[in-house]
């Protein structure tokens, strides 16, 4: 009967998070959606950022990383109980990311293909980095 419940709360809590693989648009960016850019502050200086997005660095410029200091950033400052979206230069970070994120802590993530590459393609609003 446990092992029943244990596998019934493992299937429900899957079951909950999701990650969702789409294009950056407009109607993302009109949604409200939180998004958070996990690039480096040289990136974000160097193409400038989505307007309204939350700038918390992920993988540092030597593609180090520390979950427990962005995990702080990212509660403190979006609601990870609500869906939110992750972007990149080019999507490629944010798919490993993303997929860590609904799969073990199970967020709601959307990741946000293309990145700022194809924001910029797009001709998506991008502000400067301060």
């Amino acid at each position: 009967m446990a092992k029943i419940i244990l596998s019934l709360v493992f299937l429900l809590s899957s079951l909950s998070a999701e990650l969702i693989n789409i294009y950056p648009s407009q109607k993302i960016l009109d949604s409200k959606i939180p998004i958070v850019d996990i690039r480096t502050p040289g990136e974000w200086k160097e193409t400038g950022i989505l307007k309204d997005a939350i700038t918390i660095m992920f993988y540092n410029e030597k593609g180090g990383y520390d979950i427990e200091s962005f995990l702080n950033e990212l509660n403190s400052k979006v609601d990870t109980k609500k869906q939110f979206a992750i972007i990149c230069r080019t999507g490629s970070r944010t798919s490993v990311v993303g997929a860590f994120l609904s799969q073990k802590l199970h967020y709601n993530v959307i990741n946000l293909k293309g990145g700022v590459v194809f924001v910029k393609a797009k001709n998506l609003p991008m502000v400067p980095y301060k």
